[in-house]
């Protein structure tokens, strides 16, 4: 392995912060080296609205990080999120022959080709294809059906969809700030590889991603990954609403959110007073807690009754008993994991993401879950395309354990 081979970079170009990581890989897995973090510019709710904003961005936190790491950063591992992702479960089959026979690497290469070959609108691309199970015959919940014999082999994957001028759009930036994308993944995809236990993938879950602009939703069940879908509010929602409720600006009303804001009246203790800053030259005011909640919890309704009718439309509103974890900035705002426990009488929980070798404590934060899961699963993928030989199969089975 050569020194640049050693490395790898993880990017979460967010609506509110980019970050980059740099780890190093090692027999063990993958020991984190450096991180930059810069402001994100140029993006409106997970979308690139400014492209030599966005790009200023990204570059602003790759120097950063090789700054610190002490190596070039020359490719990335790139997050994708917005209300532009989809995703839908689809099944598709071959037939093997008149007479039963051993299934081997084609035959699951052509199955899943089957399973994933719908009709898309023209401006959509496949993000990433998820084997659920196969079926053989009379028989399901196959997880890996090579070397078995049957005469049909059937397949039910579920396909992530995202809009082609979008990607299209992320690449360009990301590539006018001198970094080529190598790979482009799902980001509560790459949140769950960081934060999310075998037992709730198995049991069923639900990780809700909540950015800046946008939540993105994966559940999973059985091990694998059965809905992706994004909703249209995210954190700048809360903070928005309380810049024009307090008529403060909103710099400031994002301070006040951290400090002081609370999604659950129940778990307001104190209706304590507090200064804030008016618009333009007018001079402070006084605020009371309870107001921001009055503000604040109405949002935080919203943000998970549309998950709840996500889930429900969708047929998984019972199907995660091991409840919802929490991940991304927005999921710091107090009382909203307490609130989701109330709305959906499951557990809930924040994100606390972990794996890297030598991470600092400051990543273990929610914010940070994506950009850590994705060098967690850039690391799965090199290791797996460098065992020899590197087999479609293979590919399938680490969509198995990470997806």
């Amino acid at each position: 392995m050569t020194k640049k081979e050693k490395y790898l970079v993880a990017l979460d170009v967010g609506s509110s912060k980019t970050c980059a990581i740099v780890g190093e890989l090692s027999d063990e897995g993958v020991k984190f080296v450096a991180m930059g973090a810069a402001e994100s510019k140029g993006l409106r709710r997970g979308l690139i609205a400014n492209i030599a904003a966005a790009a200023t961005s990204v570059r602003r936190a790759i120097e950063e990080a090789e700054g610190v790491a002490g190596v070039p950063v020359e490719r990335a591992i790139v997050g994708v999120a917005g209300s532009h992702v989809r995703g839908v479960n689809s099944r598709g089959g071959i037939t093997l022959g008149h007479r039963p026979r051993d299934i081997n690497r084609d035959d699951i290469h052509r199955a899943v080709d089957a399973a994933r070959n719908i009709t898309l609108p023209e401006d959509r691309v496949v993000l990433h294809v998820l084997p659920q199970e196969f079926l053989l015959d009379a028989h399901d919940n196959i997880r890996d059906p090579l070397g078995m014999i049957g005469e049909r082999l059937e397949v039910n994957v579920h396909l992530v969809t995202s809009s082609a001028s979008a990607m299209q759009n992320l690449v360009i930036a990301i590539n006018q700030a001198g970094v080529e994308v190598a790979d482009t993944v799902l980001e509560p995809l790459a949140s769950a590889e960081s934060c999310l236990t075998q037992d709730e993938r198995e049991l069923g879950c639900c990780l809700l991603d909540i950015g800046g602009g946008t939540t993105e939703l994966v559940v999973f069940s059985n091990g694998v990954v059965r809905h992706a879908a994004a909703i249209p509010v995210g954190g700048d929602h809360f903070t928005n609403d309380l810049a024009v409720g307090l008529r403060t600006p909103i710099p400031e009303a994002e301070k006040i959110k951290r400090e002081h804001g609370c999604a659950c009246k129940d778990m307001i203790v104190e209706d304590r007073s507090i200064e804030i800053a008016s618009v333009g030259d007018r001079p402070p005011r006084m605020v009371f807690t309870r107001m921001l909640n009055e503000i604040l919890e109405p949002r935080a309704n919203e943000l998970l009754s549309l998950v709840h009718d996500e889930l429900q439309r969708a047929g998984f509103a019972s199907a995660i008993p091991a409840g919802l974890v929490l991940s991304g900035g927005g999921a710091h705002l107090k009382g909203l994991v307490e609130l989701a426990e109330g709305m959906f009488h499951l557990p809930a929980r924040m994100a606390a993401p972990r794996g890297l070798e030598g991470m600092p404590e400051q990543l273990s934060r929610p914010e940070y879950a994506t950009v850590v899961g994705l060098l967690l699963y850039g690391a799965r993928a090199r290791r797996q395309t460098s065992q020899k030989p590197a087999t479609f199969v293979g590919k399938l089975k680490s969509m198995f354990v990470g997806a």
